[in-house]
């Protein structure tokens, strides 16, 4: 329950979530069912439009922890692998969870986030969370002494004041904290820009692979196409900044001049409808100095946003909020152990993104690609990489000595294919991998 603070407007709390995407509502829930009081403060009304539909099979054992499983199959699309669409290769390859390393981690779903994010969002309030939407945050004050004081302003022009000891910033792209406290870099490695919308009559993969997501490479980068269980299909072009800015005129019109660049996916949009204008966004590729101090941790796209290709923004969210729950306790429960509590916050964090962002880094190039392409398996490296692109990403994982063979594979390739160059020679394919 929050208390009553020192005047009749300042409530006070253990813990401030701000932002109540994926990552804030899970840490809120956590939280609250550890007998913290929390105030969670989100600036929009449930449930709202966002982005970023597909999720990963080692999502599944957090919905499970939360409560929320039943809740979301009920609005969410089966999916059971990802289709690869390359214009350099003869057809499709198609990678099923199934195959991959751990058992049981076979399947996930697509789900519009607006009745996901609800669910999470219900679920916190549900556990004890309090919850204000319809606020944003405009001020926030870390304390003397500890804690912090913060303030937001509602829709009708009021304002709610907050007391807390501890502060989690789950912000997303907003990155409240991080603009703040000058914290925010720019991704340099890896500079992506999106455009995006939904298509009813979309053509989907037969059978049980209809809720796969299907990943098309063309001249200008990579394309998502993403089946929701309402009949309508996400679809986003991920390109270098640079070529969003060659576009003249309507952003909708250039949304399908790149579709056009890519017949493979225009042949499964042909007798589709565009249910509206497109979106753009700007460069979105983004980290930070660090996730955590004295009083507060950054957790989810807060601290950091990397490329969207293998669906890894929910997941890494809520993996954040799990192992921020933990740091969050440590620090209010026993304040000696915090320094340690929060480093450990952010070793695991990071660990866990960074061997996604391998792959990201790469994703683009020839010989990535034609490893993903690749029809076998000996030593069991693609059921590896299958694990990790389902989630697994924890720092004891068995697949790792077979991550690190794909890696030394991939840099094989990619030095044959420069020496081939150099020589004059076609690039050498990738072996079956």
């Amino acid at each position: 329950m929050v208390q009553a603070g020192v005047s009749a407007m300042e409530e006070i709390c253990d813990v401030l979530v701000i932002g109540g995407g994926p990552a804030g509502s899970t840490i809120a829930a956590l939280l609250a069912e550890r007998g913290k009081s929390v105030v969670l403060v989100d600036k929009d009304q449930h449930p709202r439009f966002h982005i970023g539909e597909s999720l990963l099979p080692f999502n599944m054992p957090l919905f499970d922890k939360l409560g929320v499983r039943e809740a979301v199959e009920r609005v969410g699309m089966p999916k059971f692998g990802i289709e690869f669409v390359s214009p350099n290769h003869p057809k499709p390859s198609l990678l099923e969870f199934g195959d991959g390393w751990q058992q049981g981690m076979d399947y996930s779903f697509q789900v519009r986030r607006s009745d996901f994010d609800h669910i999470l969002l219900k679920n916190a309030a549900a556990k004890g969370a309090r919850v204000v939407e319809g606020c944003r945050v405009a001020a926030l004050d870390f304390v003397a002494g500890g804690g912090a004081t913060a303030s937001g302003t509602m829709a009708d022009g009021s304002t709610r004041n907050w007391r807390a000891r501890f502060v989690v910033d789950a912000t997303g792209r907003d990155t409240f904290l991080a603009n703040r406290l000058k914290l925010k870099q720019r991704n340099r490695r890896h500079e992506s820009a999106a455009i995006y919308g939904h298509f009813t009559d979309a053509e989907r993969l037969p059978g049980k692979a209809e809720g796969n997501i299907s990943i098309f490479w063309f001249a200008k980068g990579w394309i998502w196409f993403i089946p929701l269980s309402d009949g309508t299909t996400s679809v986003g072009a991920v390109c270098p900044p640079a070529v969003i800015k060659e576009r003249q005129g309507d952003v909708t019109e250039f949304f399908r001049h790149l579709i056009g660049l890519c017949p493979a996916l225009a042949e499964r949009l042909k007798h589709a409808t565009l249910t509206g204008p497109a979106t753009a966004t700007g460069n979105y590729s983004y980290g930070t100095d660090r996730m955590s101090g004295d009083g507060y941790i950054l957790i989810g796209d807060a601290s950091a946003f990397i490329d969207p290709v293998f669906s890894t923004g929910v997941y890494l969210a809520m993996r954040s909020a799990f192992i921020g729950a933990d740091a969050v306790v440590a620090c209010l429960d026993r304040p000696a152990q915090a320094r340690a509590a929060l480093k450990a916050f952010e070793r695991e964090v990071v660990s866990g993104r960074d061997r996604f962002t391998w792959f990201i880094y790469r994703i683009t190039s020839p010989a990535i690609r034609n490893l993903f392409m690749a029809p076998g398996s000996p030593l069991r490296i693609k059921a590896a990489v299958l694990s990790l692109l389902a989630g697994d990403v924890a720092r004891g994982s068995p697949i790792r000595s077979r991550i690190l063979m794909f890696k030394v594979i991939y840099y094989a390739q990619t030095l044959a294919s420069r020496v081939g160059r150099l020589f004059g020679r076609s690039p050498v394919m990738a072996p079956r991998t």
